[in-house]
């Protein structure tokens, strides 16, 4: 039963596409998705809000997330959030089969 969690990332003047952008950039996407538990990790752009960017998160269980979350990439990601000065919200599912 995968978890999957949505992010929304929301910023000013573009500074939330600007630091998915850099996520890509500096690896970190490709470092995240290479992690054991990761099913998916991608970013989209709602067409109503230009100012904010919606990652999809999907682990395979909540053991996969925690390691995730205790991580040194969540580190560079935070810092990451802070320079972009971004707000966040998040939401949280469970997979029913």
């Amino acid at each position: 039963m995968s978890l999957i969690v949505n992010i929304y990332y929301t910023g000013k003047n573009g500074s939330a596409r600007k630091f998915a952008e850099e996520m890509v950039a500096n690896g970190i996407v490709d470092k995240v998705r290479a992690e054991e538990g990761n099913e998916r990790y991608e970013y989209f752009f709602p067409m109503e809000d230009p100012e904010t960017v919606m990652l999809i998160d999907r682990w395979k269980d909540q053991e996969a997330l925690d390691i995730h979350h205790k991580s040194e990439m969540m580190k560079e990601i935070a810092e990451l959030r802070e320079k972009y000065n971004l707000r966040m919200r998040v939401e949280k599912f469970m997979e029913v089969k």
